[in-house]
């Protein structure tokens, strides 16, 4: 008799707890992978807000990391900096044929694995320092994925969406496969809009390349989005960095597929939202600077090609996120 298909999903937050709501209405079997205050509300059951404001109730199950099991497909929730505490733990949640969905904003830390040319392997220092992640976590059981998904926290267990796009999942060595396009025919049929990328790192830059600029700039302002757009020298500053960002990608092998122009179009069309770094500051978190921005510079550093933009707003950005997060030494 055939195991029933399990489903993981560490990290209840924002786009985790959307993830795995959204596939257990469809009936999966899913777990939802948390500790503290979180884990504990899950326990007591785990509410999913849709962007109309109707409330869903997912029959999820909750269990903490050393207790979860075993599982056919873990999507990996955590943002960029929390996944060093739990990557030692995170082979032991896979099946013999398992694989990890990681959902991260900005660089990854597998960026190397398999990309060919003269990185291949190696560690993304400003998100994985010393290549621990990669030494503790299976590469060959990762899938990336790039989110477009607006969703909040408004409580531990209660997530609020207010906005669906879509996820991007693609095999880090290139090409497609049966596991990429199961997990994607999973989520399509949870009503979650998946597609399946051959070049997923191209995906990654499309998304970051917007990201990198907009996201610090918008904590050191405070602005939404459209603020920032529509004020003319915050453009140009936006557009310098993003000029200096598509340099560093070329030097990677990757091509923009529209202009700065373009990609900021995009964007404006969200209006005021606040970007997540900018959340993350206002609430005293640690933001995701360094997927975000810190990885880009360093990329720049092994190209040999200069940044001034961004390294002038990354080291504005750093120490905003230690004055905000108490870990600025007085001097």
């Amino acid at each position: 008799m055939t195991s029933p298909f399990k489903i993981a999903v560490v990290g209840a937050g924002s786009i985790g707890g959307f993830i795995g709501g959204k596939l257990a209405l469809a009936g999966e079997d899913v777990t939802f992978i948390a500790r503290g205050e979180t884990l504990k509300a899950l326990k007591q059951g785990f509410t999913l807000i849709d962007p109309a404001g109707v409330r869903h109730a997912p029959p999820v199950r909750a269990a903490a990391l050393d207790e979860a099991g075993a599982f056919d497909l873990v999507f990996l929730g955590l943002k960029a900096q929390q996944i060093g505490a739990v990557a030692p733990e995170l082979n032991a949640l896979l099946k013999p044929e398992g694989c990890i969905v990681a959902m991260q904003n900005g660089v990854p830390w597998w960026y190397f694995h398999k990309s060919g040319g003269a990185f291949d392997g190696r560690p993304v220092e400003a998100v994985d320092p010393g290549g621990a992640i990669l030494s503790a976590v299976d590469s060959s059981r990762v899938i990336g994925g790039v989110i477009y998904i607006a969703s909040s926290v408004t409580a531990p267990g209660i997530v609020h969406v207010t906005e669906t796009n879509r996820i991007v999942l693609g095999e880090p060595g290139g090409g497609l496969s049966p596991r990429v396009e199961d997990a994607a025919a999973r989520l399509n049929s949870a009503g979650v809009k998946a597609l399946v990328t051959p070049a997923i790192r191209t995906e990654i830059w499309t998304k970051l390349w917007g990201n990198l600029a907009l996201n610090p700039v918008s904590a050191l302002t405070r602005g939404g989005l459209s603020d920032i757009i529509d004020d003319p020298p915050l453009r140009k500053l936006i557009a310098a960095m993003m000029a200096e960002a598509e340099q560093v990608a070329a030097h990677l092998g990757i091509r923009m597929s529209m202009t700065i122009d373009e990609r900021i179009a995009v964007t404006r069309k969200l209006g005021r939202h606040k970007t997540s770094t900018l959340q993350d500051i206002e609430a005293g978190r640690p933001p995701e600077l360094d997927a975000m921005l810190t990885a880009v510079v360093e990329f720049a550093r092994m190209g040999g090609i200069a940044t001034p933009y961004l390294d002038a707003i990354h080291a504005c950005t750093g120490l905003l996120a230690r004055i905000v997060t108490g870990h600025n030494a007085a001097h």
